[in-house]
């Protein structure tokens, strides 16, 4: 180890940074934020970086730097362009023992400024030691996505509860498995979910019994259309904590490589007419799961509240009293049109959108075809390709012009995604040259003349970007 990774508080306590310029802003807002008393030294000082010191209740000294300077002072850094001065204010401080941090130069640093990750009082540090500091800001970016904000709020409310975990548990790897608990289980979800005061509550009911409730849960989580870096972060935590998941065939076999090593995998996909798990089978699997204190996530393809049987599957768990959190997804209609480079909206084009399943539950399509072929308006088809001759005649006859613009979407936003653009009228012939293949979805509207245009994703060349 290259340098000893350590928390200092700096509250009240004096710096001296050397600089006026952008660098030494940016140094000046770390110290204030952890509430040092700033002194600050420069010929030529930035005007919000004199504000910002003078408001945090410091000292501007516009002029040379003077050992004389570092009299008192806690920890000092240099964050100017001039190596000689930098390598002066680096010998002085080694001299008299004074941490010293020089921008830039570790070679002349007895302390080094870490990236962080603030969920205060949560700190979490990222250090090169000075030799990449962009592999540290890139690892704090990744930390940074994977970590909630509430988890500040989380220690907060540890802390609080503390001596009371003390007192109710004497021995010390009792307490760590209290925590272990508190800290995955309801009580933080509690937090997660913004409820601080109910979570206190239970908290604190969970130090009286001595015990912390590890009931089950289920998680109803929308994994998306297809790509897994448009899992939410919420949706990749969960997913993560679970002992059971359940996954159907719209879920991508990356997103459910997601899940622990150690969870169990349950397949309960579904196509059209041909169901591996009937949907009351898994709703019951779902409570059997819970009832035996798992923790279970049930992953379904785009949201789980939009043509998903979400609802009718955490009908089920609200009967029987299982908690339960529904995560919503990225549903296939965005998905899959941002991807195609299709707006579902546009103000030239379509000033409203319409989501319609084709397929029924009694494998029908039986719609409101009058309201489906409104002018200035976009229907999306879910589910929709068996009966696509179906719904391309029934919107011509309903006034829909045979001219218009229709796309058929196949495994949107993934690698093997397929357009097929066609009319109205000729859709069905064209597919016969250019077959897709079910999970697709369907665009009808004026909108997808946009999409020779805008289609993005199949000229997007990874390679060609620069950094």
């Amino acid at each position: 180890m290259d340098f000893l990774p350590l928390f200092t508080d700096l509250r009240n306590k004096p710096c001296l940074l050397i600089g006026g310029g952008q660098v030494a802003l940016r140094k000046a807002r770390l110290l204030c934020k952890a509430g040092a008393k700033l002194r600050l030294v420069a010929h030529d000082i930035l005007p919000e970086l004199s504000t910002l010191c003078l408001n945090a209740g410091g000292e501007c000294i516009r002029g040379d730097y003077g050992d004389h300077l570092l009299d008192d002072v806690f920890l000092v850094i240099a964050a100017t362009d001039d190596h000689n001065l930098n390598s002066r204010v680096s010998a002085a401080c080694h001299s008299r023992q004074i941490p010293v941090n020089v921008v830039d130069s570790p070679d002349l640093c007895s302390v080094i400024l870490p990236a962080i990750i603030d969920r205060s009082p949560l700190m979490i540090a990222v250090s090169s030691g000075g030799k990449s500091p962009v592999l540290a800001r890139m690892m704090r970016s990744r930390l940074e996505a994977s970590i909630p904000a509430a988890y500040g709020r989380l220690a907060n409310l540890v802390g609080q509860f503390r001596d009371a975990v003390k007192t109710r548990f004497a021995d010390i790897e009792d307490r760590r498995h209290f925590w272990e608990h508190t800290l995955q289980g309801p009580v933080a979800e509690m937090v997660f979910a913004g409820n601080e005061k109910a979570a206190a509550t239970m908290l604190d009911d969970a130090i009286k019994k001595g015990t912390v409730d590890a009931g089950g849960e289920v998680y109803l989580i929308g994994a998306g259309p297809g790509d897994p870096d448009l899992m939410t972060f919420k949706a990749l935590r969960l997913l993560q904590r679970a002992d059971v998941v359940l996954y159907d065939r719209l879920v991508a076999p990356a997103i459910v490589d997601m899940c622990r090593k150690d969870a169990e995998r349950v397949y309960v996909g579904k196509a059209r007419s041909d169901h591996a798990v009937p949907q009351q089978d898994i709703n019951m699997l779902l409570v059997k799961y819970a009832k035996d204190g798992k923790k279970v996530a049930r992953l379904k393809g785009g949201d789980p509240f939009i043509f998903g049987r979400g609802g009718e599957e955490i009908e089920e768990l609200a009967e029987q009293n299982i908690p339960f959190q529904v995560v919503p997804g990225i549903t296939a209609a965005a998905g899959c049109a941002s991807y195609a480079g299709i707006p579902l909206t546009h103000r030239d084009y379509a000033q409203s959108v319409r989501f319609v399943t084709g397929h029924l539950k009694d494998h029908s399509i039986n719609l409101p075809w009058d309201e489906l072929v409104k002018p200035a308006q976009t229907v999306v088809f879910y589910m929709g390709l068996v009966g696509l001759p179906t719904i391309c005649e029934k919107m011509m006859e309903f006034g829909r012009s045979e001219d218009t613009p229709i796309a058929v979407v196949q495994q949107g936003t993934t690698p093997d995604q397929k357009v097929v653009v066609a009319t109205l009228a000729t859709m069905v012939e064209v597919l016969k040259e250019k077959p897709v293949q079910a999970p697709t979805l369907i665009i009808v509207g004026e909108v997808v003349k946009l999409r020779e245009k805008l289609a993005w994703y199949e000229k997007y060349d990874l390679a060609s970007t620069s950094i």
